[in-house]
């Protein structure tokens, strides 16, 4: 059995019922209106006569193979010829083939000249779209004559080899609704957030400029925020400059302060005051102070998203806190007691009072040792306190013991990451 076959190797395949006799010709595949990632067919349309056409939905599951012919299961006798196409919600030839692929700007993209369908079980979802010159030949049926010409005037030619398929999966930059001739994105947003951000991220990292703004701008508040995050530093920033100041900031503000003053590091000084107009003004004051700390120091590693409890806060206090901040961008494993002026009076964690009497006051449960770096301390020594102790995140103090922030083995990781890449391509 083929497992992928292109939408217009069937087009116009005649269809026979159980008993081998012709009854039309496949004109359109009816696909599923579900939010499904990959659409499934849902009939196949058929239509006979030439003056006066009439034209008949079959539900796949009384299709019994695809073949040369289409053979279906069930008599000629069963089937409903109908003078007028009723249509359908979304059918290949009307709603994706022939269309333009557009960004949500309405600028034109690519134009669909197949579709490539996975086969399985005797069912047809649909895989890729088809946008490059071997989809307009085949189309055309002009397939055999022009490979056999390419194969002789150039054997080694991309076009042998090279298919332009764009995984449906991919195509959520697209839109799927039906306006004049183009193809939208309203039922994407619906498909997106179907899709884990990091592999959202990952797909706008093989777009261009252009594309990845205008699949970005589809996405809701909440989503556009979660893929930010799970991008790659420089595809941040370089979204961060097309994008307009107000929307720029309202990204900055919602993700974690270390990974926002490590963009505002990179970008000049013009643009990082336009930035901070648009902002929050308590916002706008802690990214400002963490901007004044050198980047390899704790002061310029550190995060101000931290949680605290208060000396007097029991384990059922510390609970409902972790409990009411699940979407923190910061970390909630580890808390911090701090005294009335902010003094960092211990260090906790989930894993050390978890099991505790709720009523047991939170200070009772810190460890035993107050590990802290200062604002100005290096990053070998931030790294070698997380590896001796085995934590996951160290606060940064004043001189005043007042907790400025929190530093967690990740930043450290990247950084270190980054430093030796640094000096190893030096060597190079």
């Amino acid at each position: 059995m083929q497992l992928f076959i292109y939408f217009s190797e069937i087009l116009g395949r005649k269809v026979a019922d159980s008993n081998y006799n012709i009854i039309g010709k496949l004109c359109d595949l009816s696909m599923s209106p579900s939010n499904d990632v990959f659409p499934r067919a849902d009939a196949i349309v058929i239509k006979k006569g030439f003056f006066r056409k009439k034209m008949a939905f079959i539900p796949m599951g009384d299709v019994q193979k695809f073949g040369k012919t289409i053979v279906l299961k069930i008599d000629q006798s069963e089937i409903k010829f109908e003078s007028l196409n009723k249509g359908c919600e979304f059918s290949l030839g009307k709603v994706i083939l022939d269309q333009q692929v557009v960004d949500i700007n309405d600028q034109k993209v690519v134009r669909v000249n197949d579709v490539h369908l996975l086969n399985v079980d005797s069912q047809l979802y649909l895989a890729h779209v088809d946008v490059g010159l071997r989809g307009l030949v085949r189309r055309l049926g002009w397939s055999k004559f022009i490979d056999t010409l390419v194969k002789f005037f150039s054997p080694q030619s991309p076009y042998l080899t090279d298919e332009e398929l764009i995984s449906w999966k991919s195509t959520h930059v697209l839109a799927v609704g039906k306006v004049g001739n183009v193809l939208r994105s309203d039922v994407a947003r619906q498909k997106l957030a179907r899709i884990p951000t990091v592999e959202l991220a990952d797909i706008m990292e093989d777009l261009d400029v252009f594309e990845k703004l205008s699949l970005f701008k589809t996405f809701n508040a909440d989503m556009q925020h979660r893929v930010f995050a799970d991008m790659a530093p420089h595809e941040k920033e370089e979204l961060i400059e097309q994008l307009d100041d107000k929307e720029a900031s309202h990204l900055l503000e919602n993700i974690p302060a270390d990974e926002a003053t490590d963009l505002l590091h990179d970008l000049p000084p013009e643009k990082r005051r336009l930035l901070f107009r648009h902002m929050h003004s308590k916002t706008s004051k802690e990214l400002r102070k963490l901007l004044g700390f050198a980047q390899d120091s704790a002061g310029g590693l550190m995060t101000t998203e931290y949680l605290t409890l208060d000396q007097d806060d029991t384990v059922a206090d510390a609970i409902q806190k972790i409990k009411d901040n699940t979407d923190f961008a910061g970390n909630i494993v580890h808390l911090y007691v701090v005294g009335e002026k902010q003094q960092l009076l211990g260090a906790t964690s989930l894993r050390r009072f978890i099991n505790e009497d709720p009523k047991k006051k939170i200070i009772d449960t810190v460890y035993p040792n107050n590990i802290f770096v200062r604002t100005d301390d290096g990053m070998e020594e931030i790294a070698l306190l997380l590896e001796k102790y085995k934590f996951s995140s160290i606060p940064v103090l004043d001189e005043a013991n007042v907790i400025q922030g929190v530093i967690t083995s990740d930043d450290v990781m990247e950084e270190l990451i980054s430093l030796t890449w640094t000096k190893y391509k030096d060597q190079i």
